[in-house]
């Protein structure tokens, strides 16, 4: 009889050796499905939002085309903005010319518009503990002077433009044009030229998207958030929320029947991912925008 229950008393340590090895397999085997599951999940993003002046835009009809604001003006928002991702940091736009800070606003000839610009970009970026160091992209909605400003202080960091862009901004066809300022982003040498859309970390959390039209090779920008979700910066695709309710163009446009397309292909993005869009130009929009978002 003893001899028996020593056999069962064996029999069930072994049954229960089996189960624990089999708990532990499993175990192992959930840990190691979540750790993968951890390596495969979307890199969290942080967007942060910076002022590269203020445009009173005096002739707000020059948004349009025909008379739609005619006799109106309108102060206009200069956004920039920094995407840190934890493979590199891109700055998107600069805003104004920095010789703009300090100074009283500005009023160009003709009149139709008034510029001023409070602060500094390194400024702004030290304000959340970045240098111009730390900056190892730059891309730019498009080369009008308003978005090309401050530039120069990231010589090294690489620039994605459009080889539309690229091409117009060393043509004769700028030369002389007051809205853009090629010298304030000739340090820029290390260029990668694009022909399309660029998903810049490859991860689909950071996707610069061609919509030319505005100038020769525009381009928006599409963020994953993870708490705020899809977003898409606008460039100059709109510069204030009733341009976009009416897809109202401006005048001085590049190409007018381009821009439309762009818009088409801009609003059925925008929908089918159900993304919050940031005009960057209207004052409502950046002044509504968190400093910083995730």
């Amino acid at each position: 009889m003893k001899k028996l229950v020593v056999i069962a008393i064996i029999a069930g340590l072994f049954t229960s050796c089996e189960e624990f090895k089999k708990g532990g397999e499993d175990g192992n085997r959930d840990a190691q499905e979540k750790t993968e599951a951890d390596t495969n999940e979307t890199p969290e993003i942080t967007l942060y939002k910076f002022s590269g002046g203020t445009v009173q835009a005096n002739n707000l009809n020059l948004f349009a085309q025909g008379d739609t604001y005619k006799g109106e003006s309108k102060e206009l928002a200069d956004a920039f903005y920094v995407i840190k991702h934890p493979d590199g940091v891109l700055l998107w736009d600069t805003g104004l010319p920095e010789m703009l800070v300090g100074q009283e606003p500005y009023t160009p000839e003709g009149g139709a518009f008034t510029i001023s610009r409070k602060d500094s970009i390194k400024t702004q970026l030290a304000s959340v503990g970045m240098t111009s160091e730390d900056v190892d992209m730059i891309a730019f909605s498009h080369i009008h002077f308003d978005h090309t400003g401050a530039a120069n202080h990231f010589p090294k960091a690489k620039w994605f433009v459009q080889s539309t862009e690229y091409d117009f901004a060393n043509s004769e066809e700028i030369k002389g044009n007051s809205f853009y300022a090629p010298a304030s982003f000739n340090q820029l040498t290390n260029v990668e030229k694009l022909d399309g859309d660029k998903d810049v970390f490859g991860d689909g959390t950071v996707i610069i998207k061609s919509m030319p039209g505005h100038t020769a090779g525009h381009q928006v920008l599409f963020l994953q958030l993870k708490n705020n979700g899809p977003t898409l910066l606008s460039g100059d695709i709109y510069h204030f929320e009733k341009n976009r309710q009416d897809a109202v163009i401006p005048q001085f446009n590049y190409d007018i029947p381009e821009t439309e397309k762009s818009i088409k292909e801009f609003e059925a993005f925008a929908k089918a991912q159900n993304a919050t869009v940031i005009i960057q130009h209207d004052a409502e929009d950046f002044a509504k925008t968190p400093a910083i978002l995730n």
